[in-house]
């Protein structure tokens, strides 16, 4: 006789997702809003400690459109640092700068060699995510839709029948049934472990370690009494993400507690390594930091008295990845799929991209039943796409570390990515406000370059091969820094796909800032000069961003 226990006590699902943090909250949340019977698995709980703090325009883009494609309304005060503080939590800081300073162990900094990019604060300003209080919020807007928690279970084995689904199998011996299976669980994947599905050794280029925690008493470097009172960026560093760059690595300094409202005094500190430059010894966390600080004075000074609150992590080489990430009734996501660095803030926006190409395609399966590998395949090309675009700027971004010049001209590979990409996103999302038609997001899947920010764009995808070749070149000793540098920013000054107002290949333009007035040039050029590929694109993006200033930026 048929149980007549509805699913969920069955144990049955139509979608179990592995690991409930920003991933799997945020496409829990999406799924049982649309109907799906969801299971939503962790071997922790909630609230916990976790990085990936800083946010890009790119990253609050696609939260809104997933908000509105997706039908989550609890999702859009996510996209706004406005949105956040007024309805998520106050633990959050402000980012209205993406800032760089560069350094030489033993010498006094050079006021000259620092670099910004100014987010508009007129238009939207990006967020330190304070991650437990966000994973935790989306872990609740799933569960109040309908997903089912099981936090603090682990899962010891899956077994997957391609014509049935999956049998997942707790360490207590528990049992549960799905139609599929999304893993989001990170390096300890898992479906990687059961499937063999790591890359040995990984594809990336970039090699870093880190050590990070969160401190209390770090000073702003704007306050700093011989570096920083010398430079002339537009927008004060503690108002952003802070990266101190020197060669072999680079420091991040995310302040949680740089606006009036902020009831939070932390601050996420990380310090990223090259092995092959600072090999990892013996030494704790805190006792690798202070030795770094000594060989950098004026970075010592922003954390003179300075305290870390919890232990200090000390990881090994950060990169791994998957020769696969999709297969029969499974997928791979985000950290459970691979992992470069978090230099450029880019892990969070390739999760939000994974959670809106599977949404759609997870929401139709659980209602025709055709859950084929085949529906699920640019998933695929997507991730790998994404993993490799951020290997090369990171690499190259490493190479530029060894010499100001190289960093200056690379560095502006990245700006042009991070403020092409989000064109790409909000004409699209202009687009879809304006007709509703689905149809606009899927155009987006249409590339030869899946990954790339501006996919439609030959010149810039042939920029960031030669960047990449270029420092490849470097690191080999056949070209010098200097040379390589006036290549990447000749492809810059050459390049149709960025108006010649922005500057961005004279080597001058170490910090950009999006100006009113440089905002009317852009639409000017944007009319008369810019390939049919950008200008229309640009003129969109324009528009959708001018809508949401006026409707308050929530």
């Amino acid at each position: 006789m048929a149980s007549t226990k509805p699913a969920q006590q069955r144990n049955d699902y139509d979608v179990a997702i592995l690991g409930s943090g920003m991933a799997g909250g945020m496409l829990g949340a999406v799924l049982a809003r649309n109907g799906v019977r969801v299971l939503l698995l962790d071997a922790g709980t909630h609230p916990r400690f976790a990085v990936g703090e800083s946010t890009i325009p790119y990253t609050s883009g696609m939260t809104r459109l997933i908000a509105d494609r997706y039908q989550v309304p609890e999702l859009m005060p996510l996209s706004s640092f406005k949105g956040i503080r007024k309805h998520v939590s106050r633990n959050c800081g402000q980012k209205q700068n993406f800032g760089f300073v560069y350094h030489r162990e033993g010498r006094s900094q050079v006021a000259s060699e620092v670099n910004q990019l100014v987010v508009p604060s007129a238009i939207r300003t990006e967020t330190h995510l304070f991650r437990q209080d966000i994973d935790a919020y989306l872990f609740h807007v799933a569960v109040k839709y309908g997903a089912h928690p099981r936090l603090a279970t682990r899962i010891a084995d899956v077994e997957i029948d391609p014509d049935s689904g999956a049998v997942l199998r707790t360490d207590s011996g528990e049992e549960f049934r799905a139609n599929y299976v999304v893993d989001g669980s990170g390096f300890r994947s898992p479906l990687a472990d059961k499937f063999d599905l790591r890359e040995t050794p990984t594809r990336a280029r970039t090699h870093s370690r880190t050590v990070f925690t969160h401190m209390v008493g770090v000073k702003p470097f704007d306050d700093s009494p011989t570096a920083a009172r010398r430079h002339n960026q537009p927008n004060p560093w503690h108002h952003g993400t802070l990266h101190h760059v020197f060669d072999g690595g680079w420091l991040w300094v995310i302040p949680f507690d740089n606006h009036p409202e902020s009831l939070n005094p932390l601050c996420s500190v990380g310090l990223t390594l090259d092995p092959r430059v600072f090999p990892k010894g013996e030494l704790s966390g805190q006792q690798e930091f202070d030795e770094f600080l000594a060989k950098f004075p004026e970075i010592a000074w922003q954390f003179e008295g300075a305290k870390a609150v919890r232990p200090w992590v000390s990881t090994g080489r950060l990169q791994y990845s998957a020769h696969q990430v999709v297969g029969d009734r499974f997928c791979l996501t985000s950290h459970a799929a691979g992992f470069i660095d978090a230099l450029y803030s880019r892990g969070l926006t390739n999760t939000l991209e994974l959670v809106n190409a599977l949404g759609w395609r997870l929401i139709a399966a659980s209602r025709d039943g055709d859950w084929s590998k085949d529906r699920f395949d640019y998933v695929e090309s997507l991730q790998q796409g994404l993993f490799d675009f951020h290997d090369d700027i990171v690499y190259s971004s490493f190479v530029g570390f060894r010499d100001y010049e190289l960093w200056n001209a690379v560095n502006r590979t990245w700006m042009l990515g991070t403020m092409l990409g989000n064109v790409m996103l909000e004409d699209a999302y202009y687009r879809y406000q304006r007709t509703g038609r689905e149809d606009v997001f899927l155009e987006l899947e249409r590339s030869k370059h899946p990954g790339s920010p501006l996919p439609v764009s030959s010149g810039f995808n042939e920029m960031g091969n030669l960047t990449r070749e270029l420092c490849l070149a470097v690191e080999e000793g056949k070209v010098s820094p200097g040379d390589a540098a006036g290549r990447i920013l000749d492809h810059i000054r050459d390049a149709d796909f960025v108006s010649p107002g922005f500057r961005l290949g004279e080597r001058g333009t170490r910090c950009f800032d999006m100006s009113p007035g440089k905002m009317a040039k852009n639409a000017i050029w944007c009319r008369r000069e810019a390939p049919p590929e950008i200008g229309p694109r640009m003129i969109n993006a324009s528009k959708g961003l001018v809508r949401l200033r006026l409707s308050g930026g929530e």
